[in-house]
């Protein structure tokens, strides 16, 4: 079984994701650490991000102990990342990765913004989590803030909104909303409550394809 999740920066879909994965005993894995991981590839060697033809080759030489690394995980990271994934060559490159992931014996959980899309379109489960970018900017703003970056909440929703409109313009594999997909917000919601409803798509999917 593969369960594809997909939605905006800050949604809660790789919190989701996670607890999906361990509930299922599925391998999980978070595409958005691949193009984190060819961000920071180039700045650590001091190259353009915009550099699309020096990103591509990064991203095909990605080797997967590099998503381990914690730098991966700052705000900065973020942004850097989403301009990388904005390049065709980039995401061309990534795709054969994740595919093989996807394809693993046991299943996988998945979650980006093109996994029911582009990634895994043939999913058995497609998930859309989504919230209002006030409501993500907060959430992302407290995990900031427990990290111990101080970073301003009215720089955070900025970042949020610039984000939003990179991976909705992009001309490859925007972020959208796969037809098949459940569409899932989660702005008034808890983790807990998002899980309990997540499980609930998942296993009437489960059932009906049995």
């Amino acid at each position: 079984m593969v369960i594809a999740i997909d939605g905006p920066a800050a949604s809660g879909k790789g919190t989701l994701a996670k607890r999906l994965a361990a509930h299922y005993r599925l391998p999980h894995l978070d595409t958005g650490l691949l193009y984190r991981a060819v961000a920071l590839t180039l700045l650590d060697a001091g190259q353009d991000l915009a550099d699309e033809a020096a990103a591509a080759a990064a991203a095909q030489d990605l080797a997967p102990g590099f998503l381990a690394d914690p730098r991966l995980r700052g705000s900065a990271m973020g942004e850097a990342a989403s301009i990388v994934s904005a390049q065709p060559a980039v995401r061309a490159a990534l795709l054969d990765w994740q595919r093989r992931f996807a394809g693993s014996a046991e299943g996988a959980v998945l979650d980006g913004r093109d996994i029911g899309t582009v990634v895994c379109p043939d999913a058995a489960v497609k998930l859309f989590v989504t919230a209002s970018a006030e409501e993500r900017a907060r959430r992302r703003h407290r995990e900031l803030d427990g990290r111990g970056e101080q970073v301003a909440y009215e720089a955070v929703l900025a970042d949020i909104l610039r984000r939003d409109a990179r991976d909705a313009d992009r001309s490859a594999a925007p972020l959208r909303v796969a037809e098949d997909a459940v569409v899932l917000d989660t702005t008034a919601l808890d983790a807990d409550a998002a899980f309990r409803a997540a499980t609930d798509v998942v296993d009437r999917r489960g059932r009906a394809r049995d």
